[in-house]
């Protein structure tokens, strides 16, 4: 496993992180037993992962619960970020969100605490104020952002050290590389990636866009005909497979099973610090360790983008997988 520094800070961060939504359970992910959320855990820690990242809102902090069960007695051995929702960015309510995270993690302080979504109706300035004062309070170490796109990002590093941007990046969706990433590069923002295997289509497992479960299908890659999206755009659903035949191709000449091939790319792309992996158990995270110690050659790192390119084409400039008109500016 390497290690990367969290933007400016001397806060040192697997590449690989584990993201802790599932232990939440709840409608989205279903039944997770908290056994198996606190042993993939402690599997990740044996294996060297020390970045965890959780969140409010994840079922009313759930997964905040879970995982402070799993590090008790471990705490010192994790960097734990979780994130305030955006009903929350008031000054008050972000002293609050505070408090409540970390009795839920139980823990006295948040490594990397990230405004989990932009809120327009709430000045900026005021919900960077709260942060600082609990970064000065020792509440928190660092101050990040999540689903920031450029002018968000350019408003709060006007007003503040942000060590990190947490986006969407993957091989099959790269938006980020227009504007997002070169200002995260020029300013020593951290990118922290969530999706990289594209929920599950850079593994492999779907044929074609009918075989993606509707709970699944929700992003701009599929028809806004599909009962589950919010938006009305046509999708990328023919591209999308497409570009999956040829990097099952590819994956082939790598060596490598795709998902992991695809890990290795996102892990090798400028500016990123971690890419988080989802699991709900430790079996579940072994299919991703391999990630860690694989390297792909320059070469096959533009072969892949190559396959990709036209579904980055279509896919355009709004940054949010789900909605358009997006909730990122």
């Amino acid at each position: 496993m390497q290690y990367r520094r969290l933007g400016t800070t001397d806060i040192m961060v697997s590449e690989m992180a584990l993201g802790c939504w599932p232990f939440a359970g709840g409608a989205y992910w279903g039944d997770q037993r908290d056994e198996d959320s606190i042993a993939t855990v402690h599997a990740a820690l044996d294996n060297g992962i020390t970045f965890f990242d959780t969140a409010e809102g994840y079922e009313d902090g759930a997964s905040e619960r879970v995982l402070g069960k799993a590090l008790v007695r471990r705490r010192d051995k994790a960097v734990i970020a979780t994130k305030v929702s955006k009903k929350n960015l008031a000054p008050a309510d972000v002293a609050a969100a505070c408090e409540r995270s970390l009795k839920a993690l139980g823990t006295d302080w948040i490594d990397l605490y990230q405004i989990h979504w932009p809120n327009h109706d709430i000045p900026l300035a005021e919900t960077v104020g709260a942060l600082q004062r609990l970064k000065e309070a020792g509440k928190i170490r660092a101050i990040g952002v999540s689903n920031f796109a450029v002018r968000d990002l350019t408003d709060m590093l006007a007003l503040s050290e942000c060590v990190t941007d947490q986006m969407p990046f993957s091989l099959l969706w790269r938006v980020i590389e227009r504007e997002v990433q070169p200002l995260c590069i020029s300013r020593d923002v951290g990118l922290i990636c969530y999706s990289p295997l594209a929920q599950g289509l850079l593994t492999g497992r779907y044929g074609n866009a009918d075989a993606v479960p509707e709970g699944i299908a929700q992003s701009r890659w599929y028809s806004g005909n599909r009962p589950a999206t919010n938006h009305d755009e046509p999708g990328v659903e023919a591209e999308v497979f497409e570009a999956i035949a040829t990097l099952r191709g590819l994956a082939e000449e790598c060596g490598l099973p795709m998902a992991i091939m695809a890990l290795a790319w996102v892990k090798a792309q400028p500016g990123v610090t971690s890419y988080l992996v989802g699991a709900r158990t430790p079996t579940e995270l072994d299919w991703n360790l391999p990630a860690a110690e694989a390297s792909l050659s320059a070469d096959m790192i533009a072969r892949l983008a190559a396959a990709t390119d036209t579904v980055k084409d279509r896919i355009g400039p709004n940054p949010d997988m789900w909605l358009s008109p997006g909730r990122m500016r």
